[in-house]
Formats: C-alpha cells, structure tokens, sequence
C-alpha cells in the first residue's frame, strides 16, 4: 500500500516574494491573507510579498510567514486527503491544520504567541545555533554532553535534520566551545548559524511556559489522519497527546530524521512539501533515496 505524506517547512525556509502568486491568483489564497493580516494585526502580506530579507528574519514574522504560506497553499491547491503528516519544527503547527486538529485561525494564533515569546526567551540570554556536518549522531551527542559537563553552559542536540547534518543549541560561549570539539572530533564542519537564539533547548522555557498556557486554551479536534510529530518522531492521533508534544518541542529536539524514517517504515512512499522552498525535499532524499518527493508554492 502506498501512503502519500504531506510536510511542511519551519523558520529558514521564507523569501521575499513568497505566496505573491497565490495571492495574485487565486481568490480563496486571496481571502485567507487577508484574514491572516486582520489577526495579526498588521499587513504581513506586503512584507511576504515585498519585505527585505531583513524584515522576513524577524522571528515574530518569520514564524507566521512560513506558516501562512504554507497552510495556504495547502488549502488552495491540494485536492487530495493526506494520509499522514508532518512538520518541520514550527512546521508542525500547518500539519496540523492540514489534519483539522487545529484551524487555520486558531493555528495562526497560537504561532503569533510562540514566535513572541520565543523572541522574548532569546533576549532572556544570548545563546545561537549552529549545523555540525558529518559527524554521527551519536558523536554530537556525546560531545555535546562533553561541553556542558565541562563548561556548566546549556549544548544539545537540536534538529536531527539527515544523516550527517545535526543542529546544535546553547549558549554563545557553549557552542563556541562545542564547534571546536566537533571539528576535532572528525566533523567535516562546524559553522554557527545566523539565528538570534537557542531553539530546541532548555533555553526557551520561559517560552514553553507562556505557548502551553496558550495550547491548553485553543480547541484541539480529533485529526483526519496520524501527525508525526518531532519529539516523538511517530504517528500521533490522540489530541491531548499532540498537545504535550507540541508544548515539549519547544524545549525538546526535531527529529526529522528519525520522523522521515518512521513514515516510510509506516508505508509513506510519496512526500509532499507545501510552503516557501525546498528544503525538506532535499532532506528527505537523503533519509530515504527510494521516496517520490515533490513540492507545491
């Protein structure tokens, strides 16, 4: 039996210019960014549309501009039920719009509260991120443990992205500390991100504590199909359960690895990226070269 998956991209994947087309022609893409831009409160349209890549980095913007695009066009275009679900960190909020266990209004809310209070949690402390290159994931892990036993700053391991492409989380000092222990531990490289904070960490829970208050509040309905979700990197249909796990990631790793592992284990055969780039696409053919990949903008 062959399963086909639908995947959604998180922060890095926005552009300027992104969703302009939907917008320009199609009326129902139309209606919806205008309710988007009625929610939030301001015009994220034009600076989708038109914004500097400077604009489009801010995480109170970024956040809800991947996620827009996204569940857009996935309602516009799709034509097809999917059989199961995925997001790549704050992609996991347009999976689950795309299974209606959270609406489109609802979702949008509730990334609007994350991205600020993860904005708020990265001015709470300087801390970053940066991409380890083939190294085994095992590897990270361990020099990761390394680094915070030795120096007492917060490094984990954050996005489980493909085989041999592992983000790390922390502190400033720690992964400056850690990039330096990767490179001597055979990793190809080690290079420090352009993010302003430590996603996926202990770092954000003064975030975690404000979005669970928000999640505990929001109508979670019955999903139409499992969402995989990045904590526990399998099938998921209970909604108090995809609500824990959903709070949890804040803090806790993607596991988009061992995600992608597991649907294909589970009959996924063709994947379907909605949203701005390409990103997961190109992830997914290194996890599992056999998969059909394709993507809609």
């Amino acid at each position: 039996m062959s399963n086909h998956a639908f995947v959604f991209p998180g922060q890095g994947s926005q552009f300027s210019g992104m969703g302009k087309n939907l917008y320009e022609q199609n009326e129902s893409a139309k209606a919806l960014f205008e309710k988007a831009n009625e929610i939030l409160g301001f015009r994220i349209s034009d600076i989708m549309f038109e914004g500097t890549e400077d604009q489009l980095k801010q995480t109170n913007v970024t956040q809800p501009a991947v996620f827009i695009h996204s569940v857009i066009a996935f309602l516009t275009t799709s034509t097809s039920i999917p059989d199961m679900v995925a997001g790549h960190s704050l992609g996991e909020f347009s999976a689950l719009v795309a299974n209606k266990t959270l609406s489109f209004e609802d979702a949008l809310r509730l990334v609007s509260i994350r991205a600020t209070a993860m904005q708020k949690a990265c001015e709470i402390q300087p801390s970053t991120m940066a991409a380890v290159l083939a190294l085994a994931d095992e590897k990270v892990e361990e020099v990761c443990a390394i680094v915070s036993q030795e120096t007492g700053e917060v490094v984990v391991a954050a996005n489980y992205n493909c085989p041999g492409q592992l983000v790390i989380s922390g502190s400033v000092k720690g992964i400056e500390v850690a990039c330096e222990q990767m490179k001597a531990a055979g990793a190809k490289r080690a290079l420090v991100l352009p993010v302003g904070g430590a996603f996926h960490s202990p770092l954000m829970e003064p975030a975690k504590l404000e979005l669970a208050a928000a999640i505990k509040a929001t109508q979670f309905n019955t999903p139409i199909c499992p969402v995989y979700q990045n904590v526990v990197a399998k099938a998921v249909l209970n909604p108090s359960e995809i609500q824990e796990n959903l709070i949890a990631q804040l803090t806790g790793a993607v596991k988009w690895t061992q995600t992608v592992q597991k649907m294909v284990e589970d009959g996924a055969t063709h994947f379907t990226e909605f949203g701005p780039g390409k990103v997961l696409q190109g992830l997914i053919q290194k996890i599992h070269k056999e998969s059909v990949v394709n993507g809609v903008q």
